[in-house]
């Protein structure tokens, strides 16, 4: 009997013991932690995002040239919202009856909890005029954030730009974090930097009434946490010269890309047309953005990046380097200027060695300098060869980061073209027939003087000049040079070595000098004798059939310790060597002197009309 009513003391000390563990959970939970009274207090509770300070962009020498300006959203909780007075809301807004109905319908569409934007970029003087009545509107908010400003009219294309986050980004899972009416990086640097610019975020909770006034922190501000300020780009970007180059190509079509060769970092990005930056922010910035996109001359088109052109004959030196690493010719291999195999553009001194087949750049040399690359006897007949000699050839083509995406931290950009056999194998099939039709060198022997279906951009030109002036090798072009306090990142450090022997690229170099210092060279126009800075480029003249000809000039300086690589583009200029020719110099010139001589200004002008040789006897 007593082993029973000890049993039952026992059971009723258990439960006692459970009663009060429940008892202490729920008096922690409903007193002493202030997150379940969170949870519970949401409706007389504001939860605010605080978006950081987004990271400013420098240029090298530390010129500031984005920064943040305070610009002010008003939003909207849907739930919240009652008995709206829509007619006299739009009066104190100025804002159409239409896009407030709009507005609000999006907002629904969103979320009925989260706040959504109604009106964006309101100014102070704008915040001023309607604080003192937006009270009269339950679940209308003004919400505080920092706009891009910019302090410089150039280099859009590569800064890219910043814009409300749109719908299909927030279903990303990049974006989770993300709410609507923030701003988030659109395109350029601020699209591909956008983590590092961004920052973290930071969260308030305040106590607001039932007419929405603000009453304080929620206990004292126990759960918010603070934002993380961006972290600043310092760009490889030379400002001056930046500007410069776009003043050189106003009103033409084409780009510049300069490059210094030892570190990857980009000089100058020039695009043209181009657009200023601030047109994509403020009030009014959608409407800007389809009038720049509707616009015919296509400013928002990133032609660096994007547009792909023959390289017409500085492709020549590609070519040359790849058959004396095969061993099919050598420095002094001369071949007769056969006028039968492809025409040359001009009269010349006999190639008779590659050094003066690249001066005068010489066409039926050329074409010779590829034929014995491609077609070796490698098979029993002339179809076979020319498959197995062009995969060989376009195998260390590519080396040269052509024909591929080459990592640049920007988005958009295009790999190119280097033809390989199963790219003629498809354009030579007959669809009517259902046969392949065969092909041979003779099929394909444009390439030889870079055009046909070859195609490269102004950024893979110019990193192609990069890795001739380092005798082999190139690190990935890129913008930044500095996050925070840091470095780039890691891809933009390493080196890339070519197919090509170290020890063969001093063979061509003499050549390209002599295509600019040398008497009647194609390139005289780019030369800086006159300072001492040897130059080595080469000129291009690029075949359009819907129009004038491409000019094109790509080159490094100083020749014996290279600064600094370029490559111009400008459409419709005709030969390389008037027009983009000129164009680099001053460039070059401008860059390793830090000022363009007075007497050479005149220079700028004669750009713009292409063909000027007439004009030379003037200097």
């Amino acid at each position: 009997m007593q082993y029973l009513e000890g049993r039952k003391y026992v059971v009723q000390g258990i439960f006692l013991v459970v009663a009060l563990i429940f008892l202490t959970r729920l008096f922690f939970m409903q007193v002493l932690d202030g997150t379940y009274k969170l949870a519970a207090d949401k409706n007389t509770l504001q939860r605010i995002v605080q978006i950081p300070y987004r990271g400013l962009i420098y240029d090298r020498k530390n010129q500031l040239l984005v920064q943040n300006t305070p610009v002010y959203d008003l939003m909207v909780v849907p739930r919240e919202v009652k008995q709206l007075d829509s007619v006299r809301f739009c009066e104190l807004l100025q804002i159409p009856l239409e896009g407030l109905r709009a507005s609000l319908k999006a907002a629904k569409k969103y979320s009925r909890i989260k706040p959504s934007p109604v009106v964006q970029n309101l100014t102070t003087p704008d915040l001023a005029a309607i604080s003192d009545r937006l009270a009269d509107f339950p679940g209308f908010r003004i919400q505080a954030r920092m706009a891009r400003a910019y302090r410089t009219t150039n280099l859009a294309h590569a800064l890219g730009y910043v814009g409300a986050i749109t719908p299909a980004f927030l279903e990303k899972p990049r974006y989770a974090k993300y709410q609507a009416g923030e701003n988030v990086g659109i395109s350029g640097l601020e699209a591909y930097y956008e983590d590092t610019l961004m920052g973290r975020r930071g969260v308030q909770y305040k106590m607001v009434n039932v007419r929405g006034i603000e009453k304080g922190k929620f206990r004292g501000g126990e759960f918010d946490t603070l934002s993380v300020a961006g972290q600043d780009l310092h760009l490889s970007i030379d400002a001056e010269l930046q500007a410069y180059g776009e003043k050189l190509l106003a009103g033409r079509r084409g780009s510049i890309v300069a490059i210094d060769p030892k570190s990857g970092e980009i000089l100058a990005f020039v695009s043209v047309p181009n657009y200023t930056p601030q047109l994509l922010t403020g009030k009014g910035a959608g409407n800007r953005y389809m009038a720049l996109l509707n616009n015919p001359d296509r400013p928002l088109f990133d032609r660096p990046l994007m547009a792909t052109y023959p390289p017409g004959s500085v492709f020549k030196l590609v070519n040359e380097l790849v058959a004396l690493q095969l061993g099919v010719v050598t420095p002094s291999t001369a071949f007769e200027c056969n006028q039968k195999l492809v025409r040359c553009t001009h009269r010349h001194e006999a190639p008779r060695n590659v050094s003066i087949a690249i001066k005068q750049s010489c066409n039926p040399y050329f074409y010779q300098v590829l034929r014995a690359a491609v077609v070796r006897g490698q098979a029993p007949n002339k179809y076979e060869d020319a498959h197995i000699g062009l995969a060989q050839w376009q195998k260390m083509v590519k080396s040269f980061g052509l024909g591929e995406k080459l990592g640049v931290d920007m988005s958009q950009e295009k790999r190119g073209l280097i033809p390989s056999p199963e790219f003629y194998d498809k354009k030579f099939f007959n669809k009517k027939e259902n046969r392949q039709h065969r092909w041979s060198f003779r099929n394909v022997y444009s390439l030889a003087i870079g055009q046909g279906e070859i195609g490269i951009t102004g950024l893979q030109m110019a990193n192609v000049l990069a890795t001739i002036a380092n005798r082999g090798w190139y690190i990935t072009p890129h913008f930044v040079r500095g996050i925070g306090q840091g470095g780039p990142l890691p891809q933009f450090r390493e080196k890339h070595f070519t197919a090509i022997d170290t020890t063969l690229f001093k063979y061509i170099i003499p050549g390209m000098q002599q295509v600019v210092d040398g008497n009647g060279g194609t390139g005289e126009l780019a030369s800086l004798a006159q300072y001492g800075i040897s130059v080595a480029g080469k000129t291009g003249t690029v075949q359009n059939p819907h129009g004038f000809d491409h000019a094109t000039f790509a080159a490094f300086a100083p020749a014996n310790d290279p600064k600094i690589a370029i490559a111009v583009f400008i459409e419709n200029s005709g030969f390389g060597g008037t027009s983009a020719a000129p164009a680099a110099g001053l460039m070059i010139e401008k860059y390793l002197r830090g000022k363009v001589a007075p007497y050479r200004h005149r220079m700028e002008d004669w750009i713009m009309y292409g063909d000027f040789t007439k004009k030379l006897h003037g200097m």
